[in-house]
């Protein structure tokens, strides 16, 4: 034997050896490689699942889970939402509790099982190996988390969507009245969990056509051959059997029109109500091109909702080189149902953007409606990935670096877009962008502050519900505009009964341009009372107001601002003052001429050490006096409040002070005088409770 025959004899032992400990080890890896994914996806939805605070959407269902199933129904039918996730939670809540963690861990639940079908279809459609990688995908994805960590019903769409389309592949692969009925079962649970499901459906659709078209090709081919129209289809315990391509089709057919004629029947009891409010509901928020609306829909989709925070715009573009990859077929897989194991991310994810986008449904808010095809994509990038770990680059002597590279790019490809994916999950547990809005803080402050005579006003649609959740003193509450709104006379009136029958007023505005867009409730506010401080929790903003108290003592200031603006009089509520109360402040502005720039007036307490103890900025009259809209020589009533702080030590000498800076550029205050301000009164803080102060 020649030296060369020789070496080539052990290579092929060698390689034989490998064979043989990769066919032993993969079976016992894989099961252990996919727990250690699914505890890694579950990590990572209960992590810090009840840091933050229950936000309207979530108390919303809190409320709801709260009622029995018919009244559930009752208020469902009121929404937007059918009452399926609902009834689940309703459930859920007995067992587990009422606080955010337990509300929310649904979710999470629902969430990880989605992952372990996401492996469960990349298994079914091309192997193991892409089964892993695509529940990697969507284990990381910050889209997939942000979800799974709300008790609302989108973790559940999700799952019901990747149920389904496991259900109808094992329809495709051999219709049965069972699996016709289980396809029809978890159809009917997606329509009743969320009125976006019918994306998955048509998906469905969409491949059941493409699939009987297979079949009818596949059946011309084998007659041409000789084979009397006969196929093979796997049996559910491995035996196969042969039977009639062309009865085949027209079964399939039958099953599937049945499939779907039974999911209508399991869900015609809610039709009624579901078309209803598809068609009636507002479609609110403002739309985006369509190269704007694909470039966010795919950075979601592919790496998360955080995706603009990293930065990953090279690794989007890896993405998209990933994806075209998973549209080709190697050379050497030549087995039957690749094409159609192909198209069922691609459809899946094509067919729900495409919907979305074409339907005008592009919004932030909405982009929850495509997270089933987040699932697609994870799959067609893992599919992706899989090609071109086995692509064949041809001569078989060529050098290994070259034979290798497809391997190696795939591993780093993998590698990247993982870490990609998950390098902001800081960004998303702790960034205020992703936080959600913090009505347990709102309560807090509410409460720190109000006094005795104390009101809440909730200035929007919806808000009670997870108010209460967090509120439990006894202060009023009013939800405004009464009703459905509409009616402004009678929300001014209400709000003025409000200001004459309490000393404080708490207002939280969150989306009151759909229940109060003539912002009554605002304005009367603004123009009857004095507002002493405005704070955002997220999205939704905390505004704090003292009803007028009599203003017996009018100072003449004279004092000119810059070159037009005169400050006539002013007038205070008090100079003796407690912590924790209010102190009231009227200005008398007029203009010699009118103004192109709009003005900020800072109203401030000085310690006596010069430093800052308490501000107030505000444009004039609470926002409706703008400076631009000044007429000349008229005279502009502005109202202010301050704030005393609590922790202020006591002292006779603290100093208020007054001034005007620009809007676009604080630094550049007016001058008055020989300085950028005016003080208007020494102040007294003392350190009891007693004062003459508003409290």
């Amino acid at each position: 034997m020649t030296e060369k025959t020789h070496r080539r004899g052990v290579g092929l032992q060698g390689r034989r050896e490998i064979q043989f400990f990769l066919s032993v080890s993969l079976p016992l890896c894989i099961p252990a490689v996919s727990i250690c994914i699914l505890l890694v996806a579950a990590g990572l939805r209960f992590h810090l699942l009840g840091a933050q605070s229950l936000w309207n959407d979530e108390g919303s269902s809190y409320v709801q889970a709260t009622r029995s199933l018919s009244d559930i129904a009752i208020h469902a039918a009121r929404d937007i939402h059918p009452p399926g996730y609902y009834w689940l939670l309703s459930i859920w809540r007995t067992l587990t509790g009422d606080s955010e963690f337990a509300l929310r861990s649904l979710s999470v639940f629902v969430s990880v099982l989605s992952v372990a079908l996401t492996f469960a279809l990349g298994k079914r459609l091309y192997n193991s190996a892409a089964g892993l990688l695509a529940a990697a995908f969507v284990t990381v994805n910050t889209f997939s988390i942000f979800y799974a960590q709300e008790a609302r019903m989108y973790a559940l769409l999700t799952l019901w969507g990747a149920a389904a389309m496991w259900a109808f592949l094992l329809f495709t692969q051999r219709p049965t009245p069972r699996r016709t009925l289980a396809l029809a079962i978890l159809n009917a649970a997606g329509l009743w969990t969320q009125y976006a499901y019918p994306f998955v459906m048509l998906t469905q659709g969409v491949l059941f056509v493409v699939w009987l078209i297979g079949e009818k090709t596949h059946r011309r081919g084998a007659e041409g051959q000789g084979n009397r129209g006969k196929t093979y289809h796997k049996g559910t315990k491995g035996q196969g059997y042969k039977e009639n391509t062309l009865f085949f089709e027209w079964k399939s057919l039958i099953f599937y029109i049945a499939a779907n004629v039974l999911t209508i029947a399991l869900f015609a009891a809610w039709l009624p109500n579901a078309l209803h409010q598809i068609t009636s509901w507002p479609n609110t928020g403002e739309g985006a091109p369509y190269e704007q609306a694909l470039s966010v829909i795919a950075g979601w989709l592919t790496f998360g909702l955080t995706y603009a925070v990293g930065g990953q715009t090279s690794w989007i573009a890896v993405a998209w080189f990933v994806l075209l990859f998973g549209l080709l077929i190697p050379r050497n897989d030549r087995r039957a149902g690749t094409r159609w194991a192909l198209l069922v991310p691609v459809v899946w994810a094509v067919v729900s953007v495409g919907l979305f986008i074409a339907m005008g449904l592009f919004r932030e808010g909405n982009l929850k409606l495509l997270l089933p095809a987040q699932i697609a994509v994870a799959l067609w990038l893992a599919r992706g990935i899989w090609v071109l770990a086995t692509w064949d680059v041809g001569d078989a002597r060529r050098s290994a670096a070259v034979r290798y590279a497809p391997r190696l790019a795939a591993i780093a490809g993998a590698f990247g877009l993982l870490v990609n994916m998950g390098a902001d999950l800081n960004a998303l547990y702790h960034d205020a962008d992703f936080q959600r809005d913090d009505y347990r803080a709102i309560v807090s402050a509410i409460t720190a502050d109000a006094t005795s005579n104390s009101a809440i006003v909730l200035d929007a649609p919806n808000q009670e519900e997870v108010f209460r959740y967090y509120y439990s003193a006894d202060y009023p509450v009013y939800t405004l505009p009464p009703g459905l709104g509409g009616d402004d006379d009678e929300t001014r009136a209400a709000v003025r009964q409000i200001i004459a029958d309490y000393e404080r007023v708490f207002v939280v505005f969150w989306g009151e341009a759909e229940r109060d867009p003539n912002r009554v409730v605002e304005t009367t506010l603004d123009a009857e009372a004095y507002e002493a401080g405005n704070t955002w929790y997220g999205d939704v903003r905390l505004a704090r107001y003292v009803s007028p108290a009599e203003l017996t003592e009018t100072v003449e200031a004279g004092a000119r601002f810059g070159d037009s603006i005169v400050l006539e009089r002013y007038a205070l509520s008090a100079t003796t003052l407690a912590a924790g109360d209010v102190l009231q402040l009227r200005l008398d502005w007029h203009t010699d001429e009118a103004l192109d720039t709009r003005y900020k007036v800072f109203v401030q307490l000085l310690a006596p050490d010069g430093l800052l103890a308490a501000q107030r900025d505000s444009e004039p009259g609470g926002g409706l006096a703008l400076t631009t809209t000044w007429p000349a020589v008229d005279l502009i009533l502005d109202r202010h409040a301050l704030t005393i702080p609590h922790d202020l030590p006591a002292s006779p000498h603290y100093s208020l002070i007054v001034g005007l800076y620009n809007l676009d550029d604080p630094q550049a205050r007016l001058s008055v005088g020989d300085s950028d301000y005016l003080e208007l009164a020494e102040i007294e803080i003392r350190a009891d409770n007693q004062s003459t102060a508003t409290q």
